[in-house]
């Protein structure tokens, strides 16, 4: 259905910019592949030790803030300025330094584990990693409680995302943006459609297949296609029976690719019909290379993953970054976020603030999924350092194997 299109010009900006959006943050998570892999796997191996205690709150007296973020995960003009965020500094008198620090969970982690270790300020006040790497962070003390009196808009929050296992009534994390993981089609070459993974097995599509490197992913969405609850306590023998299908499909052929970003490549070039994948590259892809792919959540069930921010345990400037945190939980506020990254925000009446920007974004279940969208959508629950070392080498020794 056409719409008029917005008048204010603000608005009519926005919409440009949540429409011409170039490249994934799903996609730049994506690079580092093996080598994140087994940074992975040394950092668990260094066991836990006695969490630092957090530094002393100077917001009082120190009115700035360090975020850390990944690239192109916040509205952007064409000047290079971010609109929401000079509101917030207009707004409060805090001068935020926004960097673009975070290029995957496991190089960032690299970067600053001695830090957190030691109970050192990492140059981050506020920083959004995905939700296992957050499970880590918290069992290991290594970011400070939040004080939810303080933030008083998380009761925003979508009730779906309010007691993740590894922070329950979350006490150390709140959502920034969060996707799915399902299947992919090439709409031309596969005018059946798929709406399960083991429509992939299909023997139509030997070859044809790839599949994620991100082991949550991949191997969570055989879990759920399993009857598994990816969410819930499962067991290693479940995880092993889910590892037991991939090694079938990769030994025999079906699966083509087991890749991170360059699996959109493969999807433009034909290599692979179809695929395991993430929500927002595809619509990426059909806005950059034509509309011939088709995004499903699985019968069974797809992953849902967020980004989140946590306080760091040494930031010095806890109050502010507080303060933030609740700016960006107002839904018109989050709304405008949406329209540009265009993954899910977890701020609930967000979707009617993006009405009045663009009513056929406030409509995408891929950004404003509904209650039914997300009760078939699961996060993969928090792996303790011993799981995480074990689960990850059987997946790499597939991927390896390959």
């Amino acid at each position: 259905m056409n719409r008029p299109f917005p008048t204010d010009p603000v608005i009519r900006q926005l919409i440009v910019q949540a429409k011409r959006a170039q490249f994934s943050r799903r996609s730049v998570m994506s690079g580092a592949g093996l080598g994140a892999a087994a940074l992975t796997l040394v950092a668990c191996a260094s066991g836990e030790t006695e969490a630092p205690s957090p530094a002393k709150d100077n917001s009082a007296s120190d009115k700035t803030l360090n975020w850390a973020n990944w690239a192109a995960y916040i509205d952007e003009d064409d000047n290079g300025d971010y609109p929401t965020l000079l509101a917030f500094e207009e707004q409060t008198g805090i001068k935020v330094n926004y960097d673009v620090a975070v290029d995957d969970n496991n190089t960032y982690y690299g970067k600053v584990k001695d830090q957190l270790a030691l109970g050192q300020d990492i140059g981050a006040d506020l920083v959004c990693l995905t939700d296992w790497m957050v499970n880590r962070l918290i069992r290991f003390g290594y970011v400070q409680e939040l004080d939810l009196a303080s933030i008083p808009n998380s009761k925003n929050l979508t009730t779906s995302l309010q007691n993740p296992d590894f922070d329950p009534g979350r006490k150390y994390s709140l959502p920034w943006q969060g996707g799915f993981a399902g299947i992919c089609w090439n709409k031309e070459k596969v005018p059946g459609g798929l709406t399960s993974v083991s429509d992939l097995w299909d023997p139509s599509l030997k070859g044809r297949v790839g599949v994620l490197s991100e082991m949550r992913d991949t191997i969570g969405l055989i879990m759920l296609e399993n009857g598994v609850d990816i969410s819930a306590d499962w067991t290693a023998d479940d995880f092993n029976a889910a590892i037991d299908v991939f090694t079938k499909q990769v030994d025999d052929g079906q699966i083509r690719n087991i890749k991170g970003n360059s699996y959109l490549e493969d999807l433009k070039s034909e290599d692979t019909l179809a695929a395991i994948c993430w929500s927002g590259d595809i619509t990426v892809i059909n806005a950059e290379a034509g509309d011939k792919w088709e995004f499903a959540i699985p019968t069974n069930g797809a992953t849902l993953w967020n980004d989140n921010f946590v306080i760091p345990i040494g930031s010095a400037r806890k109050s502010n970054a507080e303060e933030l945190i609740n700016y960006y939980y107002q839904p018109e506020v989050a709304a405008e976020v949406a329209a540009w990254v265009n993954y899910i925000t977890p701020v609930d009446g967000a979707k009617d603030a993006a009405m009045a920007i663009d009513p056929e974004l406030a409509e995408n279940q891929l950004i404003f999924p509904n209650e039914e969208t997300l009760s078939n959508a699961f996060i993969f629950r928090g792996l303790d350092g011993q799981e995480e070392s074990e689960y990850n080498a059987a997946f790499q020794a597939v991927l390896l194997g390959s």
